[in-house]
């Protein structure tokens, strides 16, 4: 899988990290409204709209998964592959490797915001950016210096135990609360309709 990520000299910046799973693996609790052809559809739809969510800024994508590698530098994304790490151990990786790349600051971005756009909008705060989910559990976006050692702890209550790790950090930190990017797609009832083509419903 590494042969097929784009060789890289130097980063600058603010760099965009999308964690992607398999497509065909993710999303199991679509099943049994979304058959496995279809969750990876529309994770593929999904995970498009986030990379292109991301323009202007540069996109690596962290993976542990051939055709998500592929699928990634296709889109002009650089692919980290970062097998058997799950996905905190995954991000971290994959934040330390844009650091020695020259990123000076990171902005993690979930696969599954079926609605995103403007994530370029976040980079620049000097602290920690945290955008929940529409429930103010989970954390679907995560903007933060690339040097900061930052433990990621993602699923249920994860806003929480971010903020306390900025704080445990000494970093600054907001909390931004935008609709687009609070959604995210966990259960079949999350799927926005108008996005979505009839045959995958």
């Amino acid at each position: 899988m590494t042969s097929e990520a784009p060789e890289v000299t130097h980063l600058e910046g603010c760099v965009v990290l999308i964690p992607v799973k398999g497509f065909a693996d993710g999303k199991a609790r679509l099943a049994p409204t979304l058959d496995r052809k279809g969750r990876a559809e529309l994770s593929r739809m999904m995970a498009t709209r986030v990379l292109e969510a991301a323009a202007p800024l540069r996109v690596a994508v962290v993976c542990d998964d051939r055709e998500v590698a592929r699928w990634a530098v296709e889109n002009g994304a650089m692919a980290l592959p970062e097998p058997g790490r799950g996905l905190n151990g995954a991000v971290e990786a994959g934040v330390a490797r844009l650091e020695t790349l020259g990123a000076s600051e990171v902005l993690v971005a979930h696969a599954d915001l079926p609605l995103a756009h403007g994530l370029a909008q976040l980079a620049g705060f000097d602290g920690v950016t945290l955008v929940p989910d529409r429930r103010d559990d989970g954390t679907n976006v995560v903007c933060l210096p690339a040097h900061s050692g930052f433990r990621f702890a993602y699923g249920p209550g994860s806003f929480g135990r971010h903020r306390q790790e900025a704080e445990r950090l000494g970093l600054r930190y907001r909390v931004v609360r935008q609709p687009d990017l609070a959604w995210d797609v966990d259960v079949p009832s999350d799927i926005p309709a108008e996005l979505v083509p009839p045959a995958l419903l």
